[in-house]
């Protein structure tokens, strides 16, 4: 008898042993709200195994459009957030939901379109071409959902002088999905869509399409990190968090983002050592 309550005691110091040691595991991991091309570009499956290796944590990522990512941590269902729509991850931070905003990276936004290019704006500015497209009702994919790439798609319409909810008809169509999708929806239409460089390079299924508008300064594309604030939402980990952002911006972290490539093309341009936060 004494043998089996022993037997029993043991079980359950090794169940409680296994319990802490899975708690500890689970400890070890953070939520990143992110954006879609971060994901669709490969950049995450590429940075956060060397991420990992160098801290051992985790990084659990949901990927969404750049509003949806903000509200998520506005929710405190993340840890960070990781996106490209600088106005809305200020307003974030004034809002008291973010500690500090440091700047990652960029790339660029592209115009792409079909190689037949039916409005005539291959080597065009950003401002003519999208003038071209709605005066001839080119078929057009919007992203439709709230992400940095919808925004900067809203405000190039204004800069164009075009009200798009008046001007919008069957040749602009709203999926209100991500970067890939829209590029699959593209690809099948034959139509135009604003694309982030590197969900572009990336991307696979690209059919007849091909970039049609680059190199306008009014493509830039900045990406930041936020830590969430913990005294906003207490259960948010915030020395994992922060090592993460850390990383991200230091001399390592900014050098393995550098580092990712594509067919030799790089993705992504780390420039955190000129954040102004």
């Amino acid at each position: 008898m004494a043998f089996r309550r022993l037997s029993v005691a043991l079980a359950l110091l090794c169940g409680l042993a296994a319990s802490i040691g899975a708690s500890s595991a689970e400890d070890r991991s953070i939520v990143v709200a992110s954006t879609t091309s971060t994901q669709d570009s490969g950049l995450f499956g590429y940075l956060l195994p060397i991420f990992k290796a160098k801290t051992g944590i985790d990084v659990k990522v949901i990927a969404q459009g750049t509003g949806q990512a903000l509200d998520t941590a506005r929710r405190g269902d993340a840890d960070v957030v990781f996106v490209h729509a600088k106005p809305q991850e200020e307003r974030f931070v004034a809002d008291g939901f973010g500690v500090k905003r440091f700047d990652v990276m960029y790339n660029d936004f592209v115009l792409i379109g079909p190689k037949s290019d039916p409005a005539g704006v291959k080597g065009k500015d950003i401002v003519t071409a999208l003038k071209a497209i709605e005066a001839k009702g080119a078929p057009f994919v919007s992203r439709g959902d709230r992400s940095g790439t919808h925004a900067a798609e809203l405000a190039l319409w204004i800069v164009a002088g075009i009200d798009i909810p008046s001007a919008k008809g069957p040749w602009y169509r709203e999926i209100g999905q991500g970067m890939g999708a829209a590029l699959n929806t593209a690809s099948a239409m034959n139509a135009y869509v604003l694309s982030d460089r590197g969900t572009w390079i990336s991307f696979k299924n690209r059919g007849d399409l091909d970039i049609v508008v680059e190199g306008d300064k009014r493509l830039f594309n900045q990406y930041g990190v936020i830590l969430v604030n913990p005294e906003k939402h207490p259960g948010v980990k915030k020395e994992l968090g922060q090592t993460f952002v850390d990383w991200l911006i230091s001399p390592e972290g900014q050098a393995a983002i550098a580092g990712y490539k594509i067919d030799g093309q790089q993705l992504f341009f780390p420039n955190a050592d000129k954040s102004g936060g």
